[in-house]
């Protein structure tokens, strides 16, 4: 440094060329192509994602049930539009009525029996409501009501059965008017008090017990015919497939009076004339004549047994011992008739 500059002076020269060389600098930046800056919003700082502990399967972890979606059901695009317009559904709602409160109403009807014998008494009981008075039928078999009892609203009556009611009896209870009508019907099972002379009898009870009897039987070309002693009929049995397959007749044969036979009249060889209460009837009846053709063999004459059954509408079934040891079956009204052969 010469010794007579200060230090002041040696360093302004220094400080005059760099302010040139920065002055230089930036004037040769602006010469060149500038680069627009867009300035930008300062950027939002970004959490940063702490992991989380992670669990020991079989030790601590939770199962998560996975929800299933239902399946979705394809539409196949937008239903179609009738030609008659759009099709409009409404609802019907049925309206119930209440219970009338006033109506007529059986509350019971019962007996003191669970089945009965016939000739025995039963007692009925009852009780009603909103009614003054109750009527009670007796039902036979074919459905008529015949007997008729008046009664109060509540009660018991002992009513007596016939001996001869059979399989079961029925009662009806009955109140309030044609209106407002109601009934309660009553059957009671009867206890069958007699037996068939048979084994594997029907299942419907005999109207008695078997009647033992004689009988009288003979075979004709299309069917037979039998005498029953105790009744005193004789019956023709066909089997020609006409009808009726059977008919019955009341004895009127006198030995006193009548002839055993025809003396003129004589069969065929192989042939046989009916005699007595069975020629009577073959002889005086052309229809059963010329139904049963001749007799095939002599008639036959034991002892055996009798005994009917009450069929619907007061109609009997008819059991007859058969000489071979059968039984013989006439349906009611001469419908058929058949042969049971005991086991």
């Amino acid at each position: 440094m010469p010794p007579n500059l200060s230090p002041k002076a040696v360093l302004k020269p220094q400080i005059t060329l760099l302010v040139c060389a920065l002055v230089l600098l930036v004037a040769s930046a602006c010469g060149a192509a500038a680069v627009p800056v867009i300035p930008t919003e300062r950027p939002t700082d970004t959490a940063t994602a702490t992991p989380s502990r992670t669990r020991t399967p079989g030790v601590d972890s939770t199962p998560t049930p996975t929800s299933t979606l239902p399946p979705m059901t394809p539409t196949g695009g937008p239903s179609p539009t009738s030609l008659l317009g759009p099709t409009r559904a409404s609802a019907v709602s049925t309206a119930t009525r209440a219970p009338n409160p006033n109506a007529p109403r059986i509350e019971f009807f019962t007996s003191d029996v669970l089945a009965v014998a016939p000739g025995d008494n039963l007692t009925l009981f009852w009780s009603t409501r909103n009614v003054t008075g109750a009527t009670i039928y007796r039902v036979e078999a074919d459905g008529a009501r015949t007997q008729r009892w008046i009664v109060p609203p509540d009660g018991s009556l002992v009513v007596p059965t016939r001996r001869s009611d059979r399989d079961q009896v029925e009662f009806v209870l009955t109140v309030g008017d044609d209106g407002q009508q109601q009934e309660q019907a009553m059957i009671l099972p009867m206890s069958c008090p007699d037996a068939w002379f048979f084994p594997s009898g029907p299942e419907t009870c005999p109207q008695g017990p078997p009647i033992e009897t004689r009988l009288v039987e003979q075979l004709f070309e299309r069917g037979r015919m039998v005498y029953v002693d105790a009744t005193s009929r004789v019956y023709a049995l066909f089997n020609d497939g006409l009808e009726p397959a059977w008919v019955a007749f009341d004895n009127r044969y006198d030995p006193a009076v009548h002839p055993e036979s025809e003396p003129s009249f004589v069969p065929p060889p192989g042939y046989v004339q009916p005699i007595r209460h069975l020629g009577f009837v073959w002889r005086g009846n052309d229809a059963v004549r010329n139904r049963l053709g001749l007799g095939i063999a002599p008639e036959a004459s034991y002892d055996g047994f009798a005994q009917v059954a009450l069929a619907a509408g007061s109609a009997e079934s008819v059991y007859l011992s058969s000489a071979d040891a059968s039984v013989l079956q006439l349906i009611p009204e001469g419908g058929a008739w058949q042969i049971i052969t005991p086991p």
